[in-house]
């Protein structure tokens, strides 16, 4: 193996080393929850096992085994191998590296793998500064990151790597863990069967944490101790919920919210309120998404809801947290029991086609205004007929411009209000074809 710089090497051994280093696996094969990724003849192992790589991107949660993966091609391959964390190094470091890599390359016609942790940290510019390198061949580009690719990692370098997803630990695979950590423990403990239940519950799918609390409570215990739930519960604090505020979570939560909405389901509209609230979502940015909602979702079928969600905006803004939260939790219910309909939100975005094709057609002269005498004399609001003069307040007239012709968008549902417009639509409509006719008659 060539000589390697690596972030995962340490020149003193130190003595107090972590669990989770101390029984790190040592082959995919040892790393648990990933069955679907290392699979017989999928890409991962068959590159590990030829010692072949392309460039490749680690997207998953913490303590799934991405830094891990890592480790294992840094011991199994042959070729240079150097590792460094975004967190850590700067991108002039990377680029010293890299550059050397286009040296080796050119040298000894031999490619460099480069593996960045946490490759999100670095910024688009940062990013860039990889892109010829992975061309031209002189490094091959492996990146771990918490967050999705699609949002934190450029087109231009997404576009050159395959992403290989991990998933959450289940509590099976977490246990497997606990039970693996408990035999390498410096002090002899016997867990309860539910203490290891709860302790893998509390890990959220993250197998470092898991062993991390593992650590922690053995740390609090005597040898031979009898670790029962009560005394593990006591020493753990309470669980964060999983949520990022910031990330990929955030917006998968308000679009779970959404969703639940949009199917008339209170009960997961309520469960996904929660989650974000007890979470420490701002109730406003909610609330936000709430009237968004309201127009988009539900629209016309039911023109209160618009109402009901600006009330209860006003009302966050009073009361504040958490005294807020029964005022989302009473909008969420009415706006997943409400009648749907998106015809204004559809409408809307034919319109928006139409306009921006249509941009540099004028307005009609009929229905301009005609503030001044010049206007006037160039028929600026010539022919205009004012409805309310009529009988029934409607008088048939083109709105659109005239190459362009009349254009229909908006077609209410049959549910809630639409029904009712719906009928006044109809005898717009009545009215309109009765005049054209009157109109053809007289001429």
């Amino acid at each position: 193996m060539a000589d390697q710089i690596s972030l995962f090497e340490n020149k003193v051994k130190p003595t107090n080393i972590p669990l989770a280093e101390k029984i790190r696996p040592q082959s995919l094969a040892e790393i648990k929850g990933q069955q679907k990724l290392f699979a017989e003849g999928n890409l991962l192992p068959t590159m590990l096992k030829k010692d072949d790589f392309s460039s490749f991107i680690l997207w998953g949660p913490p303590g799934t085994g991405k830094t891990t993966i890592a480790r294992i091609i840094e011991r199994k391959t042959k070729s240079n191998f150097i590792s460094f964390s975004a967190v850590l190094a700067g991108i002039k470091e990377v680029k010293a590296v890299m550059q050397q890599a286009e040296f080796t390359l050119k040298e000894q016609n031999k490619s460099t793998i480069l593996f960045i942790d946490e490759i999100h940290r670095f910024n688009k510019a940062q990013q860039d500064a990889f892109l010829p390198y992975i061309e031209s061949g002189a490094i091959i580009l492996i990146g771990a990151t918490t967050e999705n690719p699609s949002f934190e990692i450029i087109s231009a370098l997404l576009s050159r790597c395959r992403v290989f997803t991990l998933d959450p630990l289940a509590i099976d695979d977490i246990k497997e863990i606990l039970l693996r950590g408990i035999d390498h423990l410096t002090k002899k403990l016997d867990f309860s069967a539910n203490s290891l239940d709860f302790m893998a519950a509390q890990s959220s799918g993250d197998g470092r944490k898991a062993l991390n609390n593992l650590q922690n409570i053995a740390a609090a215990s005597i040898d031979n101790e009898k670790i029962d739930l009560d005394k593990v519960s006591k020493i753990l604090t309470k669980k964060a919920l999983f949520y990022d505020k910031n990330g990929e979570e955030h917006y998968n939560i308000i679009s779970a919210l959404h969703k639940s909405l949009r199917g008339s389901d209170p009960q997961a509209g309520l469960y996904w309120l929660a989650r974000m609230l007890e979470a420490g979502e701002d109730p406003m940015y909610i609330v936000r998404r709430l009237v968004r909602f309201a127009t988009e979702d539900i629209g016309l079928a039911d023109p209160n809801a618009v109402v009901q969600a600006i009330a209860i905006k006003d009302t966050c803004k009073f009361l504040g947290m958490p005294e807020s939260n029964t005022a989302l939790a009473q909008l969420v219910v009415y706006l997943a029991t409400a009648p749907k309909s998106n015809s204004s939100y559809a409408a809307y975005k034919e319109a928006a086609i139409v306009a921006k094709n249509s941009s540099e057609l004028g307005v009609p002269l009929h229905i301009r205004n005609a503030p001044t005498k010049l206007m006037k004399e160039l028929d600026y609001k010539k022919g205009y007929q004012y409805d309310h003069d009529s009988e029934n307040h409607y008088i048939y007239q083109n709105y659109f411009p005239k190459l362009l012709g009349e254009q229909h968008f908006y077609t209410p549902t049959k549910f809630g209000f639409e029904k009712d417009i719906q009928k006044r639509l109809d005898w717009w409509e009545k009215l309109k074809q009765q005049q054209i006719k009157d109109i053809k008659e007289v001429k």
